[in-house]
Formats: structure tokens, C-alpha cells, sequence
């Protein structure tokens, strides 16, 4: 059986391993600064063809910066949204 190419509607959901909560493709598709998460392939290659969908979609410049990027440590990465979040309440109490 052929997988599409089209990503599955916003009413059908995923639960995220990174999140653990279900999660539709549109966002995975620009939670990442406007860009992919990381693991989307990973999440989403059962459901639909999603490496062709993004290599359609995506410049090879954002594919680099998606997925060639070496992926920082979970630690790492909450640490850097705690010090966002400290950041911003000292902006605007």
C-alpha cells in the first residue's frame, strides 16, 4: 500500500513524546521556530509519507537546520526555557 504525501487533517492527533499530549502534524510542522520539530519524522512517518512532504516543502538550507543539526540534550534545552521565561517576567512583571 502507497502512503500519501499529505499530512492528516488537524482532528487527527498524535500523542508527542516530548510534549505527552496529542499534538495535530500542523503543529509539529512549525513548532520549532517556524520550523519542523526534530523528531517529526520520527513521530509521524507511520501515518503519511512526511520525509517527501518536507523535502517538497522545505529549502535545503531549512532541512539542514532541521535535521542535520546536532539535537541538544533535553536538560539543555529546558534550561534554556527557564532562563527565556525568567528573561521575560523581569521584562514584563
Amino acid at each position: 500500500m502507497k502512503k500519501t504525501t499529505e499530512p492528516p487533517a488537524d482532528n487527527f492527533q498524535i500523542r508527542c513524546p516530548r510534549l505527552g499530549d496529542l499534538i495535530s502534524f500542523s503543529y509539529c510542522f512549525t513548532e520549532n521556530n517556524g520550523l519542523p520539530c526534530t523528531k517529526i519524522l520520527d513521530c509521524w512517518y507511520q501515518y503519511f509519507d512526511v520525509e517527501s512532504f518536507l523535502r517538497e516543502k522545505l529549502a535545503d538550507d531549512e532541512w539542514k537546520k532541521v535535521f542535520a543539526a546536532p539535537v541538544k540534550p533535553k536538560i539543555v534545552s529546558l534550561v534554556e526555557m527557564i532562563e527565556q521565561a525568567r528573561a521575560s517576567f523581569e521584562k514584563d512583571p
